[in-house]
């Protein structure tokens, strides 16, 4: 796989994760599998980042019995997490705005034209520091 895609991927996996839990809440491997259908992504990936936004509040957990063996640990979204999914898709959304306006319309390098060039995107990213002092 090419490693800028790689990248790409893990750079959108909170978002996509986020994206899901506003939907509805999910376990693990459901989580796991719905977005390894639809980018791709391993499993091995989504447990890591499952503990760490935990940690900063953006998930809750709670178990649910099953009947195919042990109880299922759920994800939910909290206040917390659905503040930061609309900040994210609003940054996910000004940025793949601007590679658009990069790559152009068409996917490969703009046309020579005499008509004024659009007005610049401005970018601003915003990340989530967490306390790591105990």
């Amino acid at each position: 796989m090419e490693p800028n895609l790689v990248q790409f991927k893990k750079g959108v996996l909170e978002l996509c994760v986020l994206a899901l839990l506003s939907r509805a809440d999910s376990y693990g491997y459901d989580i796991a599998s719905r977005l390894s259908e639809a980018i791709d992504m391993g499993e091995g990936t989504i447990y890591p980042l499952m503990r760490r936004m935990q940690k900063d509040g953006l998930v809750s957990t709670y178990f649910v019995e099953s009947s195919s063996g042990p109880p299922r640990k759920y994800y939910a979204l909290t206040e917390h997490g659905r503040q930061s999914l609309n900040s994210q898709r609003t940054a996910w959304t000004a940025f793949t705005k601007a590679v658009h306006a990069i790559l152009g319309s068409d996917d490969t390098a703009p046309a020579a034209s005499s008509e004024p060039s659009p007005t610049p995107t401005t970018l601003t990213v915003q990340k989530t520091v967490r306390n790591t002092k105990a």
